[in-house]
């Protein structure tokens, strides 16, 4: 080879390795720096921030405080916004810490922050905020965040998690309180009643009736039980579908709550300071399912909505819930069994069986009352068990037409009530009719008469 061609094929060699050195050398200075980090990288409190908004795979947001504090949607300026988890989404970025500092970054791809996955902007009186969200690193269980300074950060906290949100998500919905200490339930629309709360009324004989249902000029007493189901029925309604959040009186009529089918008002007492409030539920149908309801008397489904007072959130309810909002009468309320008061009250027990008439009597030992029948003490348990499942299997006022089975005279030590008369009379196979102080009351199962029958025989007849 000649001497030339030698030197010109070391003289490339040479500058081969020497760009390659100066591109090692670049490597080297270019290199980027990570480092552990305790460092808090933003400290801003939700009070600072005039300006919200972000952009994330969900869609784009956009939020401002107005003169007055409160937030607005830019893109709706009708729609109520739920304050407290604007505050929640930035509450996180006080004290906003990083495990990692990664310094002097190139590749802005590899951290998934050339092309984040959200885009957070805050603007407050001293300026604005970019925060980019880029890859999730699984092996530290942290998120590579971009601020604008140069370099990237592994969060303590994923803001990912609360960022990536719908619109419906941050809707203020109407609030159910708890509805304790009820003193007064006032029903209108297809159903006009006043239900109200009184301890130690004359109007029962049983002390545990504290609602009461006015009837014409008579107090009826509930059942407690009964009526605090009722009200747990609305307290837990959880209204969260929301059709319309910005409700008109057009919008009020498409939903049949222009007029509502009822209107729910709850009087109770504050439980922080027992300050009087009230609460208004409205429930309204379709307008068309409403009139083929009443016009053909449809069954099955329904497409039912509600309302709290003069909200203009109007939200869609189950079929279900409506039944149970509406099954609200004095049938379906009061008491189920026929005698539901103390039988410690219960001093003489009159028993009209087959033409002949038993008399249990009682008297105190020990604080404790006794049964006798013929002056020989007797176990109660199996007659008092067999009264308290005479109980109600429809309602009526239909008159007995045939043989009465058996009748019962209770006579009260009870300043309101001395006595009740329960009168049980043969309707057909399965069922009696039931006569309560004279007045028929209900339709009961045959069979817990003929139980009761059998009870006073295995006493009288012993």
């Amino acid at each position: 080879m000649k001497r030339g061609k030698k030197i010109g094929i070391l003289s490339g060699l040479l500058c081969c390795v020497s760009l390659a050195a100066f591109g090692v050398s670049r490597y080297e200075e270019h290199k980027e720096v990570i480092k552990n980090s305790d460092e808090i990288i933003m400290d801003i409190t939700g009070e600072e921030v005039k300006a919200l908004s972000w952009e994330c795979s969900t869609g784009s947001f956009s939020f401002h405080r107005d003169e007055d504090g409160v937030w607005i949607y830019d893109a709706d300026e009708g729609f109520p916004v739920n304050e407290s988890k604007i505050e929640n989404l930035l509450d996180q970025f006080r004290e906003f810490g990083a495990a990692f500092v990664i310094e002097e970054v190139e590749d802005w791809e590899q951290y998934g922050l050339k092309d984040p996955v959200c885009s957070i902007h805050m603007e407050t009186e001293g300026g604005a905020y970019e925060i980019l969200l880029g890859n999730y690193s699984a092996m530290d269980s942290q998120r590579y965040v971009s601020m604008g300074d140069g370099n990237a950060y592994l969060v303590k906290t994923d803001p990912l998690e609360s960022f990536e949100l719908q619109i419906s998500d941050l809707i203020r919905h109407d609030e159910i309180p708890a509805l304790e200490n009820v003193a007064q339930l006032q029903l209108s629309g297809e159903k006009s009643e006043r239900i109200f709360y009184e301890e130690g009324s004359t109007s029962t004989y049983y002390d545990g009736d504290i609602y009461f249902m006015e009837q014409g000029e008579e107090r009826r007493p509930l059942d407690t039980d009964r009526v605090n189901d009722y009200l747990n029925i609305v307290r837990n309604l959880g209204l969260k579908d929301y059709v319309d959040y910005d409700a008109g009186q057009e919008e009020l009529a498409q939903y049949g709550l222009d007029m509502p089918a009822l209107s729910l008002l709850v009087e109770y007492a504050s439980a922080q300071d027992g300050a009087e409030e009230s609460f208004v539920l409205n429930i309204g149908l379709d307008p068309a399912e409403q009139e083929e309801k009443e016009t053909q008397g449809a069954d099955g489904d329904v497409t039912a909505y509600a309302r709290i007072g003069e909200s203009k959130m109007i939200y869609r309810i189950a079929s279900e819930e409506y039944e149970k909002l509406m099954d609200i009468s004095f049938d379906s309320l009061r008491h189920q069994e026929l005698f539901w008061a103390d039988f410690s009250d219960m001093y003489q027990l009159d028993i009209l069986l087959e033409g002949e008439t038993y008399t249990i009597t009682s008297g105190m030992e020990e604080e404790k009352r006794i049964y006798y029948y013929q002056e020989e003490e007797l176990e109660m348990a199996g007659i008092r068990n067999a009264v308290r499942k005479l109980k109600a299997k429809t309602f009526t006022d239909e008159e007995p037409n045939q043989k009465e089975e058996i009748g019962l005279t209770i006579y009260l030590d009870n300043e309101n009530y001395s006595e009740v008369r329960i009168q049980l009379y043969r309707y057909d196979g399965k069922d009696c009719i039931a006569v309560v102080d004279g007045v028929p009351t209900a339709v009961v199962e045959r069979s817990s008469v003929v139980d009761l029958m059998e009870a006073v025989n295995s006493v009288v007849l012993d």
